[in-house]
């Protein structure tokens, strides 16, 4: 099964997949968390939605509670979170875990990939981002602590959306 065929739930609970969220656009999906240090980069992560999104880009949230309960809110408390304090109006997916004996197949499929380091497995943080093609390929993994809008990341989305 390709990532674009894995089945994911929208934050408002609808049953969908991967694909269908994308609909033929690349897509930076990461690991999200409203009480984090690093929430700061949901404001990144805005800017590049309405940088890119005319050319066939998205990012996707996937709200995740693993680290130190940093996601502790219901999906309508997330929702109010993101839409209020930081404009978020690209999709997000419902709370995932993405490592462990539960980690959702999305992120098996994801943590596969190295990062620049060559490292791959478990997901470290919170705002960890995964870039993918149109086509559901991971071509780039970004550490948390990397900026959604840092040169890298940014360099990585003008070469899948070219």
């Amino acid at each position: 099964m390709s990532l674009l065929e894995t089945p994911v739930n929208t934050l408002e609970g609808a049953s969908t997949t991967l694909g269908e969220i994308l609909g033929g656009r690349a897509a930076l999906v990461v690991n999200v968390a409203s009480k984090c240090g690093l929430t700061p980069q949901y404001a990144g992560l805005v800017r590049l939605q309405e940088s890119y999104a005319d050319r066939g880009f998205t990012v996707v949230g996937v709200p995740c509670n693993q680290f130190m309960g940093q996601e502790p809110g219901s999906a309508e408390e997330i929702q109010e979170f993101c839409s209020t304090t930081y404009g978020v109006d690209f999709p997000l997916l419902d709370k995932t875990e993405v490592n462990g004996d539960d980690r959702h197949p999305l992120y098996t499929g994801l943590t596969a990939t190295a990062d620049a380091e060559g490292a791959a497995g478990d997901v470290q943080w919170n705002f960890e981002k995964f870039l993918l093609t149109a086509d559901g390929e991971v071509v780039a993994r970004f550490r948390p602590r990397v900026e959604p809008e840092s040169p890298e990341v940014v360099e990585a989305i003008e070469k899948v959306i070219s």
